[in-house]
């Protein structure tokens, strides 16, 4: 038997195929732009998280030393959602008794420098936290002030990774640079739960672009349409020592308002 010869395209239908393929390629989607897919995954976390109103908590703080031995402390927190601006803030710690009536007050700016300012019962004063101090560890735990102030997209340029596990969880991978200059870090990797859209691990890097700290949330419960970490956990690669918060109660959507976040009533 004679072999077999390919199949020719009859001329005429040359100039139909060769359209075709060109047609294809234009219509081909091209590869997602890594910092337009970051900023939008960064958005739609932000959405998912938005209209809460409000949330008061109780929350237990460990601070562990690089030897274990451990400090404990109990605070409480009030946040305030603000339509025309970032989120207030407001911390006070009610156990032991070296540091009760602390408080750092926090009025987040989507497009500015945050407004931090720490009391200090002993001294009867109103401290403020300058914009240069805020990379300052927060009262001798591993959280900086700016860990704890606000975390709007702004704040930051965004790039998508990739797609990975973190344990069970399916996360996007997504690096963050702070836009403010003043920042205590370089750079933040951030792997971000698809289900939860809130981070599950942040590797912080400092300025000379060296890994500082890891902060891991875990034991997520949902509020409402909400999800919340009851755990956070800071992890100092290079001084050995970690800070841990644990959530003993939360509620959404309580009942607060401006007034309760105004630094004039700090002292009260």
């Amino acid at each position: 038997m004679p072999p077999r010869t390919a199949r020719r395209l009859p001329a005429r239908a040359l100039p139909l195929a060769l359209s075709t393929l060109a047609l294809a390629a234009f219509c081909a989607p091209a590869a997602a732009d890594p910092a337009a897919k970051g900023l939008e995954i960064a958005r739609k976390c932000d959405a998912a998280n938005a209209g809460f109103g409000s949330e008061e908590a109780r929350v237990e703080m460990v601070l562990v030393n690089a030897g274990g031995d451990r400090v404990e402390r109990k605070l409480g927190m009030k946040t305030l959602e603000v339509g025309d601006d970032g989120d207030r803030s407001l911390l006070t710690f009610e156990w032991p008794p070296d540091v009760k009536g602390t408080r750092l007050l926090t009025h987040a700016h989507p497009g500015d420098d945050d407004d931090q300012w720490l009391y200090l019962p002993a001294m009867r004063r109103v401290k403020r936290i300058s914009a240069r101090s805020q990379s300052a560890a927060f009262m001798g735990s591993e959280f900086a002030f700016e860990d704890l102030g606000g975390q709007e997209v702004s704040k930051y340029t965004w790039r998508l990774e990739g797609e990975e596990k973190v344990g069970e969880r399916d996360v996007w991978k997504l690096i963050r640079v702070p836009t403010n200059k003043r920042s205590g870090y370089s750079k933040q990797v951030v792997w971000m739960d698809k289900q939860y859209c809130q981070p599950v691990k942040i590797d912080y890097h400092d300025r000379k672009q060296t890994l500082l700290k890891t902060m891991t949330a875990t034991a997520f419960a949902r509020h409402g349409k909400w999800w919340r970490p009851q755990s956070l956990e800071m992890v100092n690669h290079q001084t050995h020592k970690r800070s841990i918060l644990k959530w003993a109660e939360r509620s959404m959507q309580a009942d607060l308002d401006e007034d309760d976040f105004d630094k004039d009533a700090l002292e009260d």
